[in-house]
């Protein structure tokens, strides 16, 4: 998984850029934690929680992009990817959903957020 974070210095706005079949992280970052230290904390908590073995999942809905963690991995999914899931398609179409979902390791998920936190600290 590659990745690189980006800050526009004009509007100050960062944003997280990854590799195909991790864009949602890359969303995810940008827009549902961006610069939010509490949520940032909170996540990091849930992950300390999971890896002490106190528990076997976590869930934040966000406002357009939900996160998953249990033991194991991280999910990053748009909410209305369970809608997708229900439609039929014909046999040779498939829906695209690598803007949409992206999973990795756990301990990968949360290096990803340490690099994030120490970007936005940079200011």
């Amino acid at each position: 998984m590659e990745y690189e974070f980006l800050r526009n210095t004009i509007t100050d706005t960062v944003f997280a850029r990854f590799s195909m079949d991790h864009e949602a992280l890359g969303l995810w970052l940008s827009e549902e934690l961006a610069d939010n230290l509490e949520l940032y904390n909170q996540i990091c908590d849930q992950i300390a929680r999971l890896q002490s073995g106190q528990g076997n999942d976590w869930r934040l809905v966000g406002k357009a992009i939900s996160l998953e963690l249990d033991t194991e991995q991280a999910r990053v999914f748009a909410n209305d990817i369970e809608d997708n899931e229900d439609q039929e398609l014909d046999e040779s179409m498939s829906f695209y959903d690598g803007e949409s979902e992206a999973f990795c390791g756990l301990e990968d998920f949360y290096e990803v957020i340490l690099s994030w936190r120490r970007f936005i600290d940079e200011k």
